[in-house]
């Protein structure tokens, strides 16, 4: 059973960083595309960035490229997203998931973390 675990989210002043962390169980981790998704209040759920399974490709949204970074461990069978110049409207609770298909793909999601950027 296919089970993530977000961690890392908190509270920081706008042009802060922050690494979020998605540990993974219950499938072979390294042999998934994986990816980040984030949900803003009152807005729908948006991709944010992914990463093949042995890490040599990555995407991201267009708001976030050149400030976020996607990274994983499969040893460890984590992924990460260091988040660096945080702005307002990167306010979300952030989720990870198997894949990079759109948000209305997937019907289970874990948890999140919530991160909130505000001075």
């Amino acid at each position: 059973q296919v089970h993530v675990v977000e961690s890392g989210g908190g509270l920081v002043q706008p042009g802060g960083s922050l690494r979020l962390s998605c540990a993974a169980s219950g499938f072979t981790f390294s042999g998934y595309t994986m990816s980040w998704y984030r949900q803003a209040p009152g807005k729908e759920r948006e991709l944010v960035a992914s990463i093949t399974k042995d890490a040599d490709g990555t995407t991201y949204t267009d708001s976030v490229k050149g400030r976020f970074t996607i990274s994983r461990d499969n040893a460890k069978n984590t992924m990460y997203l260091q988040m660096n110049s945080l702005k307002p409207e990167d306010t979300a609770v952030y989720h990870c998931n198997i894949g990079s298909y759109s948000p209305d793909r997937y019907d289970d999601w874990g948890q999140g973390t919530q991160v909130t950027v505000s001075s």
